[in-house]
């Protein structure tokens, strides 16, 4: 954690290292995979990574590519399917790759002709592509709970980097004030919404930590953490991530208490009272720093207390030509990176999609639908079958969530839904010996 603090701190110091950084982190990953043969899942790990820099890379200019993060997760997870194989059950992910194919038919076909087709398809792509790539490694893979909770520290230690660069970047939140909007200053310079949604990641890891960490100084440590990166998420003026985090926490909450014996379950009440008064003082702390225009951002208000009507800030309009593109070419879709071009059409808005469902549908048609039911019902079925990973529907549920939001601008939904997947297992509790004479 203290390494990865000082990171923060040389990363915003010198943007310029961040590119030699992330290619060392690589080669260094590369060295464990390959020496160790990922006999402990070092490919997963190295992925998890990853995915936690991703939007620490783009903020200080490191990304050696926009996408360069998502090819490396698929890279390291295709190592590792390389050492370990995977379950042949797991056949139904490669159905959900190949079900994307036509959609880039159809793109070179309809694309306009001063389109980057290979941008476009890597723009739009990548994401489910290396969810398909990361499903396909974790789909019912066995691992012991606590390697799992290593591949989320590997997520969360870049976050934490992330948090410390946003408080030198801006450290104090009413000198970047712009009304309710979301805060690009507030968020180093980069994306809210992306922020935000690792922010709430990072949350979401600490928070299940205080109830499956059984140690007084670390539950410390989190807890500490918890309320510096909620009350930066907080802050972005982005809600998304921040709406997400408390679902999945409470899903995680309630399939826990229900998996627990009556000892644990007494062990709730306390944490969670700690939880809520914890998240109203960050609330408090934000609304106070904020002049309590968070509070008119979350109402969906300006910062005169007038509504602002569209809740999704212009994300409706996108997510209706998308269902008109659909209603079009139902069958084949228009062609991945098409609904750009044919949004600008019919609506003179020039912008990318930020919702992955409704993008499916209109690239993609009936092959899109195809691609949503396999990812929606194949890890509930998995469930079903196994009921041992208690984090499924915190997962299923970020993953989501951020996709109508979001889309898959990021690594981190695509990662985070093939945790779900992963077959855990626990410990089993020593017996007390009985001696007779």
């Amino acid at each position: 954690m203290a390494f990865h603090i000082a990171l923060g701190i040389v990363l915003y110091s010198f943007n310029s290292i961040s590119k030699f950084y992330l290619i060392a982190i690589c080669l260094f990953f590369l060295y464990r995979i390959i020496a160790n043969s990922n006999n402990k899942d070092e490919a997963l790990i190295a992925a998890g990574y990853i995915t936690g820099f991703e939007v620490l890379s783009r903020m200080t200019g490191g990304a050696i590519s926009y996408e360069f993060s998502k090819y490396a997760v698929m890279g390291f997870l295709l190592l590792g399917i390389f050492f370990k194989g995977f379950k042949n059950t797991g056949w139904i992910y490669m159905v959900y790759i190949a079900v994307l194919v036509p959609g880039i038919l159809f793109s070179a076909i309809n694309l306009s002709y001063d389109a980057k087709v290979g941008n476009a398809i890597g723009f739009n792509l990548s994401g489910p592509v290396c969810l398909g790539v990361a499903a396909l490694y974790c789909y019912d893979r066995k691992i012991p709970m606590a390697r799992l909770q290593t591949v989320l520290i590997a997520v969360l230690l870049p976050l934490i980097s992330i948090t410390t660069y946003l408080f030198l970047y801006s450290p104090s939140i009413r000198d970047v004030l712009t009304g309710t909007s979301s805060n690009f200053a507030a968020s180093g310079g980069f994306g809210p919404n992306q922020v935000s949604t690792v922010l709430g990641l990072a949350a979401f890891i600490l928070f299940t930590r205080i109830f499956l960490v059984k140690n007084k100084l670390i539950n410390i440590i989190d807890i500490a953490l918890l309320a510096l990166i909620g009350y930066r998420a907080v802050i972005t003026f982005s809600r998304g991530g921040v709406i997400t985090a408390i679902a999945c926490a409470i899903l995680f909450v309630v399939v826990l208490y229900f998996k627990s014996d009556a000892k644990l379950k007494s062990s709730f009440i306390p944490k969670i009272a700690i939880m809520i008064a914890l998240l109203l003082g960050v609330w408090t702390v934000s609304s106070v720093a904020t002049f309590g225009l968070i509070e008119n951002r979350y109402a969906n208000e300006d910062a005169t207390g007038r509504d602002k009507g569209d809740i999704g800030t212009g994300r409706a309009t996108l997510f209706e030509t998308e269902l008109e593109a659909f209603k079009e070419a139902p069958f084949t879709g228009i062609g991945v990176g098409k609904s750009k071009e044919y949004r600008a059409e019919k609506t003179n808005i020039e912008a990318a999609s930020h919702n992955e469902v409704s993008r499916l549908l209109s690239e993609h048609g009936i092959f899109g639908i195809i691609a949503l039911l396999i990812l929606l019902f194949t890890p509930l079925i998995f469930w079903i079958k196994h009921k041992s990973n208690l984090f499924l529907f915190s997962f299923l549920c970020f993953w989501f969530l951020t996709i109508n939001h979001s889309s898959m601008r990021i690594a981190a939904p695509a990662f985070i839904y093939a945790l779900s997947l992963l077959n855990i297992t626990y410990a089993q509790k020593k017996k007390t010996a009985l001696y007779r004479k």
